[in-house]
């Protein structure tokens, strides 16, 4: 089997995904920008060109979101007895004797929170 993840794996993991949102963040303003500047159909008469650009922009737009979360939804349902396995162990103790399991309680009903979230959105 292989190690766990040492500190420093955990926190490129992290760093990573920041550097993914951080050019999702940047994808936005540009689409923003970009959208804002459809503005100049309707001033010259052409509103028709901006509406239709901009809901084909929207539809696309969610498409292509909502896919990504019911993906990432499926993957972590299917994964949750296998993160659960992860708790830290009781073994005839109370819960509040066991070094990290208010913590891991803590960050697996936060994951379950966000993926019922997510599933309310797509199902929306």
């Amino acid at each position: 089997m292989d190690a766990a993840p040492n500190p420093e794996e955990i926190r490129e993991a992290r760093a990573r995904c920041a550097r993914l949102l951080g050019e999702l963040h940047r994808l936005h303003l540009a689409m923003a920008a970009e959208a804002r500047g459809l503005k100049r159909f309707t001033a010259a008469g052409r509103s028709s060109a901006e509406t239709e650009t901009v809901a084909e922009l929207l539809q696309q737009y969610l498409s292509a979101s909502d896919a990504f979360l019911e993906n990432m939804r499926g993957r972590m349902e299917a994964r949750l007895t296998l993160l659960r396995r992860g708790e830290p162990l009781l073994a005839g103790r109370d819960a509040d004797q066991v070094p990290g399991h208010g913590p891991f309680w803590l960050g697996f009903s936060r994951l379950c929170a966000v993926l019922r979230r997510v599933e309310r959105r797509v199902a929306g």
